[in-house]
């Protein structure tokens, strides 16, 4: 397919599909990906479980580990505390949306946003093996968050922004669901700033290829665009920080699970103009930002105000209110003027 000639709904439609067969794989043991079965699927050292620490895998189903697809630990870079709610964009198996749920305590929520049915059911599934009570699983799309306005401490999501067509609603969106003071926490792949002497545009070939769009790389946005759209949103603080910069084999390693149907990094798939040095261009990163908190509303008139006293003629002591004999207002004109 080529994305030049592509609608959103038909990018959503490919990239649905593609993470289904992700789901189904984990649900029938991952035979269909590797032959060492659900013990070695989707995880290789670039991308998946790999970003996570043992001590955060162990007290997870193996399936939410198994159906990890990320580029990254949101859950680790968004700093949560008990009684935060927090809201997952993308949320694929569980495995964020349950971190997330242990780290901010039974006085906290999590919920998890995706619109693969596959996903939310194999996500409901982990959730009940976890016993895991404060937590939502809601189908939808990210670029349309059902939740109200304002209702959210932490928007936190792994790898999934970059496969939005329309990656200003998706932050216009987070910005509208944060509670003000919240925050975005989000592990992405982004393009980094090209250095001196470096290949500076990424070829069309690369950015049209459905393949590498379903596998998070061709729809990545470059960091100046990533502030640039953060800042339109509203959002503060914008911090991007590069965490692994990937090598060609790394995007097209045909390694088990980082194969084509697996989620995250595309595997097996290549395209013209696709090099080491333009793969190289590509890093997994964690993109932070605050929602500001609006300026405190005052409640009395300013010192300089309060402190006259109200004019003779009864009219309010602010400038161009006084009285038409201004040199009889509070005594003098200087007072009101």
């Amino acid at each position: 397919m080529d994305m030049t000639k592509t609608t959103d709904s038909a990018i959503h439609d490919t990239v649905r599909e593609h993470y289904a067969n992700a789901a189904r794989q984990v649900a029938t043991n991952a035979a269909a990906c590797c032959d060492g079965g659900a013990s070695t699927a989707l995880i290789n050292d670039a991308w998946g479980a790999a970003m996570y620490q043992t001590s955060d895998l162990t007290v997870l189903p193996d399936t939410a580990v198994l159906a990890s697809l990320g580029c990254g630990n949101p859950t680790a870079l968004a700093q949560l505390h008990p009684g935060e709610v927090v809201l997952d964009l993308g949320s694929g198996g569980g495995i964020d949306v349950l971190l997330s749920a242990k780290r901010v305590g039974p006085t906290g929520f999590a919920y998890g946003l995706d619109m693969t049915d596959d996903m939310l059911a194999l996500a409901n599934e982990n959730k009940a093996k976890a016993g895991t009570t404060n937590v939502v699983f809601l189908k939808g799309q990210i670029e349309a968050v059902p939740l109200p306005a304002n209702t959210v401490d932490v928007v936190i999501s792994n790898c999934v922004v970059n496969l939005s067509p329309d990656k200003d609603a998706v932050l216009r969106e987070a910005y509208r669901v944060l509670k003000p003071g919240g925050r975005v926490a989000i592990s992405d792949v982004v393009v980094r700033d090209a250095e001196p002497g470096e290949v500076r545009e990424i070829p069309d070939t690369v950015r049209h290829d459905v393949g590498l769009w379903s596998g998070c790389v061709a729809g990545a946005l470059e960091a100046h665009d990533y502030r640039t759209k953060l800042a339109a949103a509203g959002f503060a603080e914008i911090e991007i920080v590069e965490v692994k910069r990937y090598s060609l084999d790394d995007i097209t390693a045909t390694d088990c699970c980082s194969g084509s149907d697996c989620g995250c990094a595309p595997g097996a798939m290549t395209a013209e103009g696709l090099t080491e040095a333009v793969a190289s261009r590509f890093t997994s990163a964690f993109v932070r930002a605050t929602k500001s908190s609006p300026a405190p509303i005052l409640t009395s008139l300013p010192m300089m105000a309060t402190a006259i006293s109200a004019c003779s003629c009864g009219a309010s002591p602010v400038a161009g209110e006084c009285c038409d004999d201004k040199a009889t207002c509070c005594g003098e004109e200087s007072a009101c003027c």
